[in-house]
C-alpha cells in the first residue's frame, strides 16, 4: 500500500521539463509537504478537460469517491486511497476512472512502516538522483452535499526487492517517457506500465517516529534515524 507520501518544493520549470503542463495563471506551484495522508488535499496532473491540449495540475482529495456515490462523504466506509492494479478493470469503484480518468501523482517519496505490531520502524522511500517522480493515479469527480469534488487514488503493485522487506505492496511508479501514454492511451495499452519499478533506481532508509503523527511536518521527517 501507499498510505503516506511527501513532496519537496518543485518549480513550474521542472514540471514543464517532463510535461506540457499549463501553468495556472497567478498560481504558485504546490508548497512542500512532508506528511501527506489520506483525506488530505494533494496535487494531481491530468489531461486538460474538454479535449484541450496539454496537461493541468489540480488539487484533489486523496481517497477516491466514485462518480456514482451520492451519499454524504461521512457515510463512505470503504477505503479508496489505494487501488490494486491487478483487478482495477473489474472493480465497480475503479473501473470507470481506470478507463477514462487516469492521472499522475507527483511526489518526492513515500513512507512505509515495517516490523512487529507495537514496534514498527518508519522508512522513507525515494528514487535515486530524482527530486520528484510520478505515481500512477486514478481520479474521479462526484457531487457531494451539493458540491463537486475531485478525488484520487494511487495504484499499487507487487513489491520490488527494495520494498519486499517493508511491505507486500508498493505504488506504481511511471517512467517519464511513459507519462503521456499512461494518461492518454487506451486502457488496454497501459497494463504493462503497472509493474514494480526497478530496485536499482530506488532506496529506503529508516526515519524517526514523528512522521506517524499527521500534524508533524517539515523536511526533518525524512532525515535518517
Amino acid at each position: 500500500m501507499c498510505g503516506r507520501f511527501y513532496i519537496h518544493d518543485i518549480p513550474w520549470s521542472e514540471y514543464y521539463g517532463y510535461l506540457n503542463l499549463i501553468e495556472p495563471e497567478g498560481v504558485s506551484p504546490p508548497a512542500a509537504n512532508y506528511n501527506i495522508a489520506p483525506i488530505s488535499i494533494a496535487p494531481i496532473i491530468r489531461p486538460r478537460e474538454h479535449r484541450q491540449p496539454g496537461y493541468e495540475m489540480m488539487p484533489a482529495l486523496w481517497s477516491l469517491v466514485p462518480s456514482w456515490w451520492k451519499k454524504p462523504l461521512s457515510e463512505k466506509k470503504f477505503s479508496t486511497f489505494n487501488a490494486r492494479s491487478e483487478g482495477v478493470n473489474e472493480s465497480k469503484t475503479f473501473q470507470g476512472p481506470f478507463r477514462h480518468h487516469r492521472c499522475l501523482i507527483p511526489m518526492s517519496g513515500f513512507y512505509e512502516w515495517s516490523g512487529s505490531k507495537g514496534s514498527k520502524t518508519p522508512f522513507a522511500i525515494s528514487l535515486r538522483n530524482r527530486r520528484w517522480f510520478c505515481c500512477a493515479g486514478l481520479w474521479s469527480r462526484a457531487m457531494i452535499d451539493g458540491s463537486e469534488i475531485d478525488t484520487f487514488s494511487i495504484l499499487t503493485t507487487s513489491p520490488n526487492d527494495v520494498m519486499a522487506g517493508l511491505h507486500t505492496r508498493m505504488p506504481v511508479i511511471i517512467h517519464p517517457e511513459d507519462y503521456e501514454r499512461w494518461m492518454q492511451a487506451h486502457y488496454n495499452d497501459v497494463y504493462d506500465l503497472m509493474r514494480p519499478f526497478p530496485s536499482a533506481g530506488m532506496h529506503a532508509w529508516p526515519i524517526g517516529p514523528d512522521v506517524g503523527n499527521v500534524r508533524n511536518n517539515g523536511p526533518h521527517l525524512i532525515e535518517e534515524a
